[in-house]
C-alpha cells in the first residue's frame, strides 16, 4: 500500500463516527491528501448513542491485515471545543478540515490551532458560526401548544443553519420538565416524552409539523403589535437582534414587515395618533390621514423611492434568467455599461464573469442573474462616472425586491460575488474573507460566497488576477455541483 491509493472513509453519525475514523487513519500514517472523507447521514448530528462506525477501507487493495494500535493523539481543550463545534457545521468538507487540523497537531503543528493558520481560520470560523447557530435556536424557536389536548403538548418547527438540533434539544429537555413537546427541522426531529429524549435523523418538511391552534398567539400577536411604537423604531438594531431570515418562523414575523413598511412611509413621524384618532369618544378635529397623509409603497421596481440612489442613476437594472433556474448569482450593483442598457453584467466584470461561468460548465442562460442594488451609485470624475460602494442603508432598502426575486425565483443555490451581495443575503456578520468558497445553508437553498469579477480587474498583477478568477471558477462549478444534488 502507498500513499499514492486514495483511502475512502464514510462518517456515519457525526463527531464519534469522524474521531474514531481519523484515529485509525492517524494508525496507519495516512496524509490528508490521500483520503476521501463522505458521510452518509444528512444531520451528522453529536448524538452518541446513533453512531456507528464504518470500516475502514482502501479501495485498491482491501483492508491491512495488520492493524496497528491506535495513536494517543493529547489535544488541548480548547482545540477540542472547536473540533466539537466545527464537526456540526452543515458542510461536506468540514471532515477533510477536521483530520487536516488533527493531522497537524499531532506532526507537532501547533500553529494550526490559531485563527492566524488559514487551516485554524478556517476552524474558527466555522465553531463561531456553529455557536452563532446554537444561541439563535434557543432564542428564536417557538412552541405552540395544541389545544386538542394531545400528544406531545408543545410543537415547533425551526430551520437551523447547521447540526444543532441535538444541542437544542438537551436545552429545552432541562428547561420544560414533565411537558412533552416536539421539535421539527428539514434534517430530522427531537421528541421529548417528559423523561427521555428521543432524536430523529430522517429529512422532514414543515408540512410534515401536526396542524394545531394555539389560543394564547393570538393573544401575544395582538399584545406586540399594540406595543410597537413607530417613532422608537430602529431597523438596524431590529435586524441585528432579530435577523430577517428567523420572522417567517415567529408567531409575530408576518406582522413586523408591514409595521416597518408603515414606518417608513410616515407612521415614525405619526407615532400612535392613527389609533388615538380612531378611539371612541375622543373627537379629533383633523385625523391623522389628512394632517399627514401617508406614502403608498413602491408596486414597482421603476417606482422605486426607498432610498436616494435612483436620483442620479439612468434607469432601475433588474435580473434576469429563467424563473426556473438552480443557480442564482447576485452581484453588487449595476455598473456604467449596466446603468445605460439596463441590462445585468454586461459590463467589462461581466465579461469575466461570462468567461469564469463558461469555464466551471455554467451557461449564462441557465442561471439568474441580479444585483443586490439596483440602481448605479457613482461618483464624478471629469467626464467618468466611477463606481462607489453602496451603503448599507441602501442595501436594506433595496432588500424587497432581492427578496421578491429569491421567492419567485427558489434557486438550489445562490452564489454572492462580494461582500456587498453577501450581506444582502446574509446579513452583515458574514464578512467574505471568512466563508470565502464555503458553502453556507439558507433556508431551502446554499449560498456559495466568492469575489466579485471586478475585484480581478482591480488586482495588482496578472498572477493575483488569475487567482481571484480561479477562484470565482472553483465557487461557480461547486455551486453547480450543489445545484445537481440537491
Amino acid at each position: 500500500m502507498t500513499h499514492a491509493h486514495l483511502h475512502r472513509l464514510v462518517v456515519e453519525g457525526g463527531y464519534a463516527s469522524w474521531r474514531r475514523l481519523a484515529l485509525r487513519a492517524l494508525a496507519y500514517a495516512w496524509p490528508p491528501e490521500t483520503i476521501t472523507w463522505t458521510e452518509r447521514t444528512a444531520t451528522g448530528g453529536a448524538a452518541g448513542g446513533q453512531m456507528t462506525l464504518d470500516a475502514l477501507q482502501d479501495e485498491a487493495d482491501g483492508p491491512p491485515r495488520d492493524a496497528p494500535a491506535l495513536p494517543r493523539v493529547r489535544i488541548s481543550r480548547n482545540l477540542a471545543a472547536l473540533l466539537h463545534d466545527a464537526a456540526l457545521y452543515r458542510s461536506p468538507g468540514r471532515w477533510p478540515l477536521l483530520y487536516r487540523v488533527v493531522w497537524r497537531w499531532h506532526q507537532g503543528d501547533r500553529a494550526v490551532a490559531s485563527a492566524a493558520d488559514e487551516d485554524g481560520a478556517r476552524l474558527h470560523a466555522m465553531a463561531k458560526s456553529v455557536r452563532r447557530a446554537k444561541h439563535d435556536m434557543i432564542a428564536y424557536l417557538r412552541f405552540k401548544e395544541r389545544a386538542d389536548g394531545g400528544s406531545p403538548q408543545y410543537l415547533a418547527w425551526y430551520e437551523p443553519e447547521h447540526d444543532v438540533l441535538p444541542f437544542a434539544a438537551e436545552h429545552f429537555a432541562q428547561r420544560m420538565g414533565a411537558s412533552t413537546w416536539w421539535i421539527g427541522t428539514p434534517h430530522g426531529a427531537a421528541w421529548w416524552d417528559g423523561r427521555d429524549l428521543h432524536i430523529s435523523e430522517a429529512a422532514l418538511q414543515a408540512t410534515a409539523m401536526p396542524i394545531t391552534d394555539d389560543e394564547v398567539e393570538p393573544l401575544w400577536l395582538a399584545y406586540y403589535q399594540n406595543t410597537f411604537n413607530p417613532a422608537r423604531l430602529n431597523e438596524c438594531a431590529l435586524e441585528r437582534q432579530m435577523p430577517v431570515r428567523f420572522w417567517r418562523h415567529l408567531p409575530e414575523g408576518p406582522l413586523i414587515p408591514r409595521m416597518v413598511a408603515e414606518a417608513r412611509d410616515g407612521a415614525r413621524r405619526l407615532a400612535q395618533s392613527g389609533a388615538i384618532g380612531t378611539m371612541p369618544g375622543k373627537p379629533v378635529a383633523v385625523d391623522a390621514a389628512r394632517a399627514q397623509p401617508l406614502r403608498a409603497p413602491a408596486s414597482s421596481l421603476d417606482q422605486c423611492r426607498r432610498c436616494e440612489l435612483w436620483r442620479h442613476a439612468t434607469q432601475p437594472v433588474p435580473g434576469c434568467g429563467p424563473d426556473n433556474a438552480r443557480l442564482m448569482l447576485v452581484g453588487e450593483q449595476p455598473g456604467d455599461h449596466e446603468d445605460l442598457s439596463g441590462r445585468v453584467f454586461i459590463g467589462p466584470a461581466g465579461k469575466v464573469l461570462d468567461d469564469a461561468m463558461r469555464r466551471a460548465g455554467v451557461a449564462r442562460e441557465s442561471v439568474y442573474l441580479t444585483n443586490a442594488v439596483k440602481h448605479f451609485k457613482w461618483i464624478a470624475r471629469g467626464k467618468r462616472r466611477l463606481h462607489k460602494t453602496p451603503a448599507q442603508r441602501e442595501v436594506e432598502a433595496c432588500s424587497q425586491w432581492l427578496r421578491e426575486e429569491m421567492v419567485r425565483v427558489r434557486p438550489a443555490v445562490i452564489v454572492t460575488l462580494g461582500a456587498t451581495a453577501l450581506r444582502a443575503v446574509l446579513g452583515p456578520q458574514f464578512p467574505l474573507r471568512d466563508h470565502l468558497g464555503m458553502p453556507l445553508r439558507q433556508g431551502d437553498a446554499w449560498v456559495v460566497p466568492t469575489w466579485h469579477p471586478s475585484y480581478a480587474l482591480r488586482a495588482s498583477g496578472a498572477e493575483k488576477e488569475a487567482a481571484i478568477i480561479d477562484d470565482i471558477v472553483r465557487a461557480i462549478a461547486h455551486a453547480r455541483e450543489l445545484a445537481s444534488t440537491d
